[in-house]
């Protein structure tokens, strides 16, 4: 008994142990995402200055690429989500959406205009909405329940280390290659394509104990009313926290704004994602044992701060203090939200729960990114953050008033019992 207690994440053994217990299916998802986001940062890092400065690119065309490319995402993941649970097999649709990505990587060096962009970010884009929703709930599959918090942050934790790694890569190649985008792009190219055939080979599909069971029918509308009411306040507040929480793109483009050369804009996504990867396993472990709304509050009143240092940044020095308050709130919020999603859809559904969560979250990233384009192309800069920071504390206030309601709730039916 004992040894077993302290191999639970939530004895104190297991707090520093859980990673070790967690099976190797996890370790091979979250190897994959790293090195895929190795490749997608590395170039991500460097196109919003390709488009506008290579380009000729308005900021409100970036906004509009950037957000279309992230709804196209979220509308792709209903339909992998639901039809992973149709099918009741998730990898072979994962690896799909990785390879589909990797196929996309080309397309940028060869870019010669804004519309070529545009085709690799949906192709790309549609691709992680392809694999998101299956992988996700591959994650939930493959982890026992009162570990998927730890489980979601090291998946978290190692996607954040390679979107660490591709913008450390970035500056090193531009400082090598004198500053030539298009060579840099190139050599993104091979950690995406290493991605999908470590997935591929190491990844293994549990046992269904349904697979006996006739094949479902696609997604209904009785299955959408077996998606209970807490499920559902899990998706309302993720859209209206993605609001908040436009494309990390104009992390950049204020960077440039103050001052910071081209070759070294790529930093402020390493800053962002040291501070991403170093909180993203202790936030996610932290998630099995803490309140969850403290957490996503915490993590509100964090991108508050960060857009407002952003808003305000008169240096480089004050971006990359934005930067790093952004990584920490995604630290803090974005195993959270999966871990949340996971939890509260019943298990037939997990592939459809996370789907419908990723649609409504990414039509709310799509809204947030042109808006945040249209008002850095009307006002500036300042007004794309500080419309940010609103957004924020309104899901912040709701939030609260959300716990003031629960409360309420539960006074009201104790005082019925008595």
């Amino acid at each position: 008994m004992d040894s077993q207690t302290s191999n639970r994440p939530g004895s104190p053994d297991g707090k520093s142990s859980a990673w070790r217990a967690l099976p190797a299916g996890i370790w091979a998802l979250g190897f994959g995402s790293l090195f895929m986001d190795i490749s997608s940062e590395l170039i991500h890092s460097l196109l919003p200055a390709f488009m506008v400065t290579t380009l000729g690119a308005s900021m409100l065309t970036v906004g509009l690429i950037e957000g279309v490319a992230e709804g196209s995402a979220a509308i792709t993941k209903v339909f992998s989500g639901v039809l992973s649970d149709y099918l009741g097999k998730r990898k072979f649709l994962m690896i799909l959406g990785y390879a589909l990505s990797a196929c996309a990587k080309p397309i940028f060096p060869l870019a010669a205009s804004v519309s070529w962009v545009f085709a690799a970010r949906f192709i790309d884009r549609v691709g992680k909405g392809v694999r998101g929703a299956p992988r996700d709930a591959l994650v939930a599959d493959l982890t026992p329940k009162e570990m998927r918090g730890a489980a979601y942050g090291l998946r978290q934790a190692l996607d954040s280390v390679g979107a660490l790694l591709g913008p450390l890569l970035a500056v090193a190649l531009m400082i090598w290659l004198a500053n030539n985008l298009r060579a840099v792009m190139w050599i993104a190219v091979m950690p995406a394509f290493i991605a999908v055939a470590l997935l591929l080979v190491y990844v293994r599909e549990p046992e269904r104990t349904s697979a006996d069971d006739p094949p479902r029918a696609p997604l209904t509308m009785a299955d959408a009313k077996r998606l209970p009411l807490r499920y559902w306040l899990v998706v309302l507040l993720g859209g209206v926290f993605t609001l908040a929480r436009f494309s990390e793109a104009f992390l950049v483009l204020q960077a440039r704004e103050v001052g910071l050369q081209v070759g070294y804009l790529p930093l402020v996504m390493v800053v962002m994602n040291i501070i991403y990867a170093g909180g993203a396993y202790r936030a996610g472990a932290a998630a099995d044992r803490v309140s969850p709304r403290t957490l996503m509050f915490l993590g509100l009143i964090l991108l508050i701060a960060a857009d407002v240092a952003l808003a305000y940044a008169t240096s480089t020095l004050i971006v990359f203090a934005g930067a790093a308050l952004w990584g920490l709130h995604m630290a803090l919020t974005q195993g959270l939200l999966s871990k949340l999603v996971a939890d509260t859809a019943p298990a037939e559904l997990l592939g459809t729960g996370f789907g419908v969560f990723n649609l409504v979250s990414g039509v709310a990233l799509l809204l947030a990114s042109v808006i945040a384009g249209s008002l850095w192309s009307a006002f500036g800069a300042r007004a794309t953050f500080l419309a940010g920071a609103t957004f924020a504390a309104v899901a912040a206030m709701g939030l609260l008033a959300a716990q003031a309601a629960q409360r309420y709730h539960h006074h009201d039916q104790n005082s019925t019992r008595m």
